[in-house]
């Protein structure tokens, strides 16, 4: 093998490589004989065949394998001889070849940028703590408290408004005839809450107890039960009691309802989920704040093909989120390869341009101080990501299995997780104790510049205050919901309203 270097500029790295006519016989001796080994040829014993039928016979098979083992195994014996590692899969130009020549062919590919990290030292790092006041927890009760919807008795005289409770015995009609489900006795149902059939609330409302109302409703055209599916029904309903939401109070008895002994172990399962929260989001900034500063500090060449794939990804999830919300539609993308914007494309691409180095650099330091990922940890991230899909785990598990690159995938955060841990260790950290607001929105923007670079450009905008409800109340909770199909309900709509709410939670 000869090797002729034709470009040396940054990264970029073009090579002419020479694979002998003689070479490429002997390969080509070898593989035939292989042939002749394992196929039959009639007049001839297994492998005695000679090798001049065989040429005859799977030549031309034969020489494409050649050429094709040839040209790998060789460009990878380019990039070891010359201790370099390609950035991305390089690019091969064949030459033309005829039988008995040398066969020639050119290798173009970017390479990795070395990096020496001999004096690396961690840097100096803020780190923004949060403490735990009682107004916070107190807040998170009050919450809790408002969950836990109560009603009371109203008088015999008041009526049903939004929001009220009503104890119902319903019978529905289709037809004139009674259906199968379309009948209950003692039913509270919340009016406003969405859990029957468009209309049937609605006419509920204003309703006294000892009414009887007459409600009328169409069953909807995707209705799960086909054989009610687009039809009108009739449901004589006899309001029994009208109830007004109580007040929320945070006491003994909401505790104990939610499976704790006392208020005060609520109180401090409150607390405790707020602290894991509060951990959480230092973490997510003091790791932030050290991307930040290793950013600022090192600067190296990157390759451009690697810049190109993030600046690529970076651009379809801008379209997608922007589709997504309503912002834009497709067609405004089609043919758009990049913004329109030439200082927003520049932004994005410095921006892509940025992860790439910080890849590098991390991936470096974690080579270098031999930070591992087992395989123990792998699995985890599997066994996270089959739980997604419930039902499905044996397939996710079969799909990772038999993907190398998916299996990838799950172990680069990992690995960056501890490369970032590693260093953090030896930062020189000093802490900053700020709110708990003040650190979620420091989070909460940075999170979003990652995920969508575009919303650097918008202010921010504050998030809802998130439920820091403590495991137990969140069992009850599911206890509660498993409790409502036990009672008939006739015209509940599908699943599907309940699967989005657990979506946005």
């Amino acid at each position: 093998m000869q090797i002729q270097e034709l470009l040396n500029e940054g990264l970029k790295r073009e090579f002419k490589v020479v694979v002998t006519a003689d070479d490429l016989s002997k390969r080509l001796d070898t593989i035939l004989a292989d042939f002749g080994a394992n196929s039959r040829i009639k007049g001839f014993r297994p492998g005695k065949a000679p090798l001049s039928l065989l040429k005859k016979m799977h030549g031309e098979r034969a020489m494409g394998q050649v050429i094709s083992e040839a040209v790998q195994e060789t460009s990878q014996k380019v990039f070891e001889e010359k201790n370099l590692r390609p950035a991305t899969r390089p690019e091969v130009e064949l030459g033309d070849y005829a039988d008995g020549k040398d066969l020639e062919f050119t290798i173009k590919a970017e390479i990795l940028p070395q990096i020496d990290i001999s004096g690396f030292k961690a840097p100096k790092l803020e780190r923004w703590v949060a403490e735990i006041a009682d107004a916070d927890v107190d807040t998170v009760l009050e919450r809790i408290a408002g969950q836990q919807k109560t009603y009371k008795a109203a008088a015999k005289t008041a009526k049903a408004a939004e929001g009220d409770a009503v104890v119902i015995d319903y019978v529905g009609r289709v037809d004139g005839v009674e259906f199968d489900g379309g009948k209950g006795e003692g039913f509270q149902l919340e009016l406003g809450s969405g859990m029957f059939i468009p209309g049937f609330e609605e006419q509920l409302v204003g309703s006294k107890a000892g009414q009887e109302v007459l409600v009328k409703v169409t069953f909807p055209t995707q209705y799960h039960a086909e054989k009610l599916a687009g039809k009108e029904a009739e449901f004589t309903v006899t309001v029994n009691e009208v109830k007004k939401p109580a007040d929320a109070k945070v006491d003994e008895d909401l505790a104990k309802n939610l499976g704790f002994e006392d208020l005060a172990g609520l109180k401090e399962s409150v607390k405790g989920q707020l602290e894991g929260d509060n951990n959480r989001l230092t973490r997510a900034k003091l790791k932030r704040s050290l991307l930040d500063a290793l950013a600022d500090d090192w600067t190296f060449d990157v390759p451009a093909g690697m810049v190109d794939m993030e600046f690529n990804a970076i651009w379809e999830q801008i379209k997608r989120d922007s589709i997504a919300s309503g912002e834009a539609k497709p067609e405004e993308f089609e043919g758009l390869t990049e913004p329109k914007d030439k200082e927003e494309a520049a932004e994005f691409r410095s921006i892509a341009e940025r992860r790439v180095r910080l890849g590098l650099l991390l991936s470096e330091i974690g080579v270098k101080n031999e930070i591992q990922v087992t395989n123990e940890e792998v699995n985890r991230r599997m066994i996270e990501e089959a739980r997604r899909f419930p039902g499905q785990e044996a397939q996710v598990f079969e799909f990772f299995r038999k993907n190398e690159d998916a299996r990838a995938q799950l172990r680069a955060p990992i690995f960056e997780e501890k490369v970032v841990d590693f260093i953090i260790e030896q930062a020189d950290l000093k802490d900053k104790k700020v709110t708990r607001e003040a650190l979620e929105t420091a989070v909460r923007e940075g999170e979003e510049e990652d995920e969508n670079p575009k919303a650097k450009k918008a202010p921010a905008k504050k998030a809802p205050a998130k439920k820091a409800a403590p495991k137990k109340e969140a069992a009850a909770e599911e206890a509660a919901a498993e409790e409502a199909p036990a009672k008939k309900a006739p015209a509940k709509k599908p699943a599907a309203k309940k699967a989005a709410a657990k979506k946005a939670e």
